[in-house]
């Protein structure tokens, strides 16, 4: 999954809340999760299922009730996307840097 997908998956305010609820909190099913999501229980199963598309979260079936868990490697394109702008950012900076230096001589 590209980046631009990871972020328009986490763009939307109530997946994030979601997503975080789960990677703070752990496993929850999704009665839970809909307690404190302030939408309703379809609403917090489709935007699960957004997440899951996304490779974010992983369901798993437990007799009536679905348990849903962070995939922290689904976060690995967007870690990836910040690692190699962070680095093209420091080239450039350091970059400035020395040209500053040498313009002060």
């Amino acid at each position: 999954m590209p980046a631009a997908a990871v972020l328009q998956t986490l763009a939307d305010p109530t997946r994030r809340a979601l997503f975080e609820r789960l990677s703070r909190h752990g496993e929850q099913t999704v009665w839970a999760l809909t307690a404190r999501a302030g939408v309703s229980q379809p609403a917090v199963s489709k935007h699960l299922r957004v997440l899951a598309r996304a490779g974010l979260v992983r369901g798993r079936r437990a007799g009536r009730e679905t348990h849903y868990r962070v995939r922290p490697q689904g976060l690995k394109p967007l870690v990836d996307w910040m690692n190699f702008y962070g680095a093209f950012w420091r080239d450039r900076f350091d970059r400035l840097e020395d040209l500053l230096k040498r313009m002060d001589q």
